[in-house]
This record gives C-alpha cells, sequence and structure tokens, in this order.
C-alpha cells in the first residue's frame, strides 16, 4: 500500500468514527512534550475518563473533534518566555472550558492570561511539600482522598510564576514557589506547578479526579468492556465484508487483537503464525494449541525458519534485523493471503508505546478516530510493526490497540476471556530473539539462547517471581570470555539475563531478584547450557536504557 492509499484508507476509517468519537465524553491532553506527558493519559484513563493525547500544534479540527468536556496542558522543556517556545492554541481561552494546567502549561495560561513568568533563583526537581492555601471551597481540592492542608508533590521546573493574572489567586505554594497551585474557579481555569500525574505525587490522582468530576462534570465508565464494543462497531465498519489476515506472535498484544477481531468478524479473520525460527522455547506448539484448539480461530500455520535465518545471515546491526523481519513477515502474510482470495486487510497488536518509540506517523487514527503525539517524540528505535513495514506492501492496516497502554491492552484480554497464561504473559517483541541476540544470527547461537532463556524462565516460576516482574528474558552477548571448568580454560560465551517492573512500559526499573536466586540461575545457565561460561544480570533502568538490549 502506497502512502496516499494509506491516507485515502485513514480517512475513509476516521470518516466512520466521527460520530461515535464526538458522543464520548472526553478530555484533551495538549502535549508540550514533556516526560511525563504519557502519564497523564494514563491517569485519566485509569479514572475511567477517554482522553487522547494530541500535540498542542495539531490541526485545530483534530483537537477539537472530540468536543472535550475540558482540557489538560502538559508540562514540558521550554521556557514560555523563549523566542521559539511552544504556545497555547488561541481557541483554548475562548472555549469557555475548563483548563489544567501542568508545569509548563500552568506557566503558559499564566503567560496568555496577562501574568508574569520569570527564571527562578532556586530550581525546584525532585520532591516537595505543597500548602494548601483555602482548599474548603476550591473544586480542585473537593476529592475525598485530600484531607490534609499539606500534600507531597513531585517538582520539575526551573521558572516561576512572579505575577498572577487578572482573577486569578494562589491556592497553594511550597517553599520555593509561592505559587504553586493557581487558579480561577469561577472560569474552571487552574494550574498546578507539580506534577499530579506521578506516583510521587501521592494525592495526584485525587486532583486529576477532582478536575475531571468535580470541574469538568464527567461521570466516567470508559472501561475495557466499553472499549471493546466501540471497537468492535469500528472494525466491522472499516472492514465491511473484507477478508482480515492477523500476524499472530502468541504474545499479548497481538493475542488480543486476535481475540477482539474474532469476535467482531468471525470467520472473515484468519490469523497467521509463522515460526520465524526465533521464537522462544516450545512456542509455536503453545500458540496453536491455544488459538486452534481453545479460541476455535482459523490458523494458518507455517515454517518460515529457513526463509528468515537465510534473510539474516551476516546482518549485525539491530535496525536492519527490524526491517528484514518486518519485510519478511508482510511478504509471507501477502503470500498466503493470496491463497484466500482477496485479502485487504492486515491486523497488528501495535500498542501505543510502540508508536511512541518508532516516532512515526500514524498509519491509521486510534479507536476513537484520531490523536498522535509521534511528531513531538524522538525516534528510540524502530518497531518492526511500525516503521518497519515495506511502503509498497498490499493491505490496509487494522490496530484497534494502538493507542493503549500495555495495562490496558491486559484489561481489554480479560473482558475478551483470553486464558490468563496468555494476557499476563511478559511481552515479546515482534523481532522475536533476533533482538536478545547480538550480533550476527547463526541457529547455534538460537539454540543457545532459547535454553538459556528458557532456564530463566522456569526459575522465576518457580521462585514465585514471575508475576512479580514485568518483563523478564536473557540476552546472548556478542563477545566471549575466559573461564575454568574442570581443569580446563575454557573461552565461552556471555549470557546476560534481565528482569524489570514496570507499570506503563515507558519507563522501568530493574527487579531486585534474590541473590540466591540469581545465584541458582547462573549455575544452572553455566551447567546445562553448551559454551556459555559466564553469566551477567543488567542493572540498568529505563530510561536511559531501553528494556530490550536492540
Amino acid at each position: 500500500m502506497t502512502a496516499t492509499q494509506r491516507e485515502g484508507a485513514t480517512q475513509r476509517e476516521g470518516a466512520s468514527q466521527r460520530e461515535g468519537a464526538s458522543q464520548r465524553e472526553a478530555v484533551v491532553i495538549l502535549d508540550f512534550g514533556s516526560q511525563y506527558s504519557q502519564l497523564i493519559a494514563r491517569r485519566v484513563r485509569e479514572l475511567e475518563v477517554y482522553c487522547e493525547l494530541i500535540p498542542y500544534n495539531a490541526p485545530l479540527e483534530q483537537i477539537t473533534r472530540l468536543n472535550p468536556l475540558g482540557y489538560i496542558l502538559s508540562g514540558g522543556p521550554a521556557s514560555v518566555y523563549e523566542t521559539g517556545a511552544p504556545h497555547l492554541p488561541d481557541f483554548i481561552l475562548t472555549t469557555k472550558k475548563p483548563v489544567l494546567g501542568i508545569c509548563y502549561g500552568m506557566q503558559l495560561l499564566t503567560y496568555h492570561l496577562g501574568g508574569q513568568v520569570n527564571p527562578s533563583s532556586e530550581r525546584e526537581y525532585g520532591p516537595a511539600e505543597i500548602e494548601l492555601l483555602d482548599p474548603s471551597h476550591v473544586p480542585l481540592f473537593s476529592d475525598a482522598e485530600i484531607t490534609t492542608s499539606k500534600l507531597a508533590a513531585w517538582m520539575s521546573h526551573g521558572d516561576r510564576i512572579t505575577r498572577l493574572p487578572s482573577g486569578f489567586r494562589a491556592l497553594a505554594q511550597s517553599k520555593n514557589s509561592p505559587y504553586a497551585a493557581i487558579g480561577n474557579p469561577e472560569r474552571g481555569l487552574y494550574g498546578l506547578q507539580f506534577h499530579p500525574e506521578v506516583t510521587h505525587t501521592p494525592q495526584g490522582k485525587a486532583l486529576l479526579r477532582a478536575f475531571l468530576y468535580q470541574v469538568c462534570g464527567c461521570h466516567g465508565g470508559w472501561t475495557p468492556g466499553n472499549f471493546i464494543a466501540e471497537s468492535i462497531a469500528q472494525i466491522q465498519a472499516q472492514v465491511g465484508q473484507g477478508k482480515v489476515v492477523c500476524g499472530l506472535s502468541g504474545g499479548v498484544d497481538s493475542s488480543v487483537v486476535a481475540a477482539l477481531l474474532h469476535r467482531a468478524i468471525g470467520d472473515q479473520l484468519t490469523c497467521i503464525f509463522v515460526n520465524n525460527g526465533l521464537m522462544r522455547q516450545n512456542e509455536p506448539a503453545q500458540v496453536a494449541q491455544t488459538f486452534e484448539k481453545e479460541m476455535h480461530a482459523r490458523l494458518a500455520a507455517i515454517d518460515a525458519t529457513e526463509d528468515f535465518l537465510s534473510a539474516l545471515a551476516g546482518v549485525t546491526d539491530p535496525e536492519a534485523k527490524r526491517k528484514i523481519i518486518g519485510e519478511k513477515f508482510v511478504r509471507i502474510f501477502e503470500a498466503e493471503a493470496r491463497k484466500l482470495g482477496q485479502v485487504d486487510f492486515l491486523a497488528q497488536g501495535t500498542l501505543y508505546p510502540d508508536v511512541i518509540e518508532s516516532a512515526t506517523p500514524p498509519l491509521t487514527p486510534p479507536a476513537s478516530g484520531g490523536g498522535a503525539r509521534e511528531g513531538l517524540a524522538a525516534k528510540i528505535k524502530t518497531h518492526h510493526n511500525v516503521g518497519g513495514l515495506p511502503d509498497d506492501m498490499h493491505f490496509e492496516l487494522v490496530e484497534p490497540l494502538r493507542y493503549l497502554f500495555k495495562d490496558e491492552a491486559r484489561a481489554v484480554g480479560e473482558a475478551l476471556g483470553l486464558p490468563k497464561e496468555i494476557v499476563w504473559r511478559h511481552p515479546f517483541p515482534g523481532p522475536g530473539l533476533a533482538v536478545r541476540l547480538l550480533g550476527e544470527i547463526t541457529w547455534e547461537r538460537l539454540e543457545t539462547l532459547r535454553a538459556a532463556d528458557a532456564i530463566f524462565i522456569e526459575e522465576l516460576w518457580a521462585a514465585d517471581w514471575y508475576h512479580r516482574t514485568s518483563q523478564a528474558f536473557a540476552v546472548l552477548l556478542p563477545v566471549q570470555t575466559v573461564g575454568v571448568m574442570g581443569d580446563y580454560r575454557t573461552y565461552g560465551n556471555v549470557i546476560a539475563i534481565r528482569a524489570v517492573t514496570t507499570d506503563d512500559f515507558m519507563t522501568a526499573d530493574w527487579a531486585r531478584l534474590p541473590e540466591e536466586l540469581l545465584a541458582r540461575i547462573s549455575n544452572r545457565i553455566v551447567n546445562e547450557v553448551s559454551g556459555v561460561n559466564r553469566v551477567v544480570y543488567d542493572i540498568s533502568s529505563k530510561p536511559p536504557a531501553t528494556i530490550e538490549w536492540e
């Protein structure tokens, strides 16, 4: 499919979705480039209010399409008084709808309404104590969880307000910020210098709840259940009587998409599982068992191991690996689709973090018909099902989860009745073990990695640590080290093991596995996996590292 064809497909799908999207209760988050912007969206959705995260400079129609009940302005790295700094769209202040500005968003409100913002002599980064000045008559502080006048909060700013706009008053202060919260309750305009969306602000969710329900007048009720109902209607509108192939990897994301499409269009869907030789131990058999025998979905299982290994021979660059794998998958889907007759659609399990990290224009709008942040994001890596697709692909994409976070996709999977062992399985990258096998890909190296990874996961299950981590896996490094086994010198492979904890996969921390568990894992790998004489544990957080190594 060419770029022009994709644009046309996007317009057709968007037209079919506008009526439903405009009727849904929603708020819009304008993104000014904050590292926490996605967290605002997560918190709002957790409070059962639908939202979309949209660049501040998006076209007016895109921002107002949802007819939002209110707006939230994100933070950002700029200073409002600097040349070229992002500014507030004029219509925001003429809509007469509630607005909550967070950090930079608060400074924008101040600046555009005639107040003053200046550099602060003392920057605030990290924890702070906020003192509420007049909480009893302010809707923003009306949530039942806010029971004291002093709140712990997270600050991250170098500028501060030095003069309030007309009609505003100080609602809270901190040691270094006389205007830690400001408001004009009569107009429904509020600003917070701190970040309510992060966990370091314990009452932050209560503040957001008060803004949504008390200030904007939301009623809530956006849940995985009604997301399913909306998505089914939108899938049916997009696909019509057409046939769809779904690239099924056996992981959480593609499994949820397959279940959702199966409910929406039944036998119009054919799931294609491609064994590319890059799967985990025993995975092909498990996928076939689940989808063919338990879900009763049409499944075409293809063993393309030789094709993929041949295409990847000698390739060591991770971006090249992803693009080769992405294109190879699509070509196999196209070939398989020809056997099914006319097939126009390819369904994928693309999630929001994939889109943000790949930083590519959206190929299709989200389930509600629009909204994107990728224009503000820096490209981190190409996800094979986002930026690794060939330009001449002959399918129109169906990506119902494209603007959901991982935990939201899991909630949808549970609501669809998927087995818990699939829903709560650790994520597995689309390119499979290719991005966990650093350097050249060979069958021998893949078998080494598969064996080590299986031991790691087995021991996590046995120690009741699998569900206490969010993602865990082994990596085969492209180096060899000296070791001693028995009385002999060895020169063997190095396995790195990685386990992380995270809520949203946008940020992650390394899991503090017990020393005795790490020792047992290391001992088993060096004794049971031929050619390995060293095991290391990755203690990097995200950022600065990513979760995967490539």
